[in-house]
């Protein structure tokens, strides 16, 4: 693979990357921002968030939906621009919330780690479905620091990554959309993926950001192809006009504590991948 470019710098905390309507959206959780960036490096602010974490995805109508992760709210921004809560998740945990991925049928999965990170002591976390009309409930528990999250392009199964458990862990989604037939899909060898994507060759990249790189594996955990990067990768995605470009969110980190420190200093890669990218997001 040729290396990647840089397409944009500034970030404060990238993460959640999402291609849609040609361009690449993010969320900048360190300056409380989705943005929108163009393959010529072009960029807008879309949105200001005042939470954190926050992750974006797309009902299939077209409107945003926005985990307010420090509220446990999940918004939905309407075509008008206004921000409504599309669903109430307090009750489900008493933990930010995460990760999200929007199905073709509409149906959202939604994660939370389990635990206040950083400064409290570990717990595993939970999966929580809501469907279109807002309605919220559990439907996995007991993940190792659930984080990105994939569907497959025929709505059957679901791919989180488990980023304390090194591993890749997948479901079947029932006709009603709970997660069933918990199984392994890829044991990483130490690796702590964050956010992933699929692609055509059922290969699935994930961001690891203490081995600063960004990884393509196939089913049963081998290794198809290493990028490395000089600061952990947080996240990845397959868009450009193709699908076969790899945008890789990319931070400087030094721990928790380093949360703290505003620095502009993250970035969007970009590089041509072996094949396209399918499913959601």
């Amino acid at each position: 693979m040729p290396d990647p470019r840089i397409l944009m710098t500034g970030l404060i905390m990238g993460e959640s990357p999402r291609w849609h309507d040609g361009r690449l959206w993010l969320s900048d959780w360190g300056a409380h921002k989705v943005v929108a960036v163009d393959v010529a490096g072009r960029s807008e602010v879309i949105l200001e968030v005042p939470s954190f974490p926050f992750s974006i995805d797309w009902l299939p109508d077209g409107r945003l939906l926005i985990v307010s992760g420090g509220d446990r709210l999940l918004l939905r921004r309407e075509m008008d621009g206004s921000l409504v809560t599309h669903s109430d998740l307090t009750s489900l945990s008493d933990h930010p919330w995460n990760e999200i991925v929007v199905d073709g049928r509409g149906n959202a999965y939604v994660n939370s780690i389990g635990f206040d990170f950083p400064g409290e002591e570990f717990g595993t976390g939970i999966i929580a479905l809501v469907t279109p009309d807002g309605s919220a409930r559990q439907v996995a528990d007991g993940v190792e620091f659930p984080n990105g999250m994939v569907v497959s392009p025929d709505n059957a199964t679901l791919i989180v990554a488990e980023s304390y458990g090194h591993r890749l862990t997948a479901f079947d989604i029932a006709a009603d959309g709970n997660l069933t037939n918990r199984r392994i899909w890829a044991q990483l060898d130490g690796g702590y993926p964050d956010g992933i994507c699929l692609d055509a060759d059922n290969a699935v990249w994930y961001g690891d950001v203490p081995m600063k790189r960004c990884v393509r594996v196939r089913e049963g955990g081998e290794v198809l192809q290493m990028i490395d990067l000089d600061r952990g990768c947080f996240a990845c995605m397959l868009g450009g006009e193709d699908g076969r470009s790899l945008f890789l969110v990319a931070n400087e980190w030094a721990g928790p504590d380093s949360l703290a420190d505003a620095s502009p200093a993250g970035q969007v890669l970009m590089v041509e991948a072996p094949a396209t990218g399918v499913g959601w997001p």
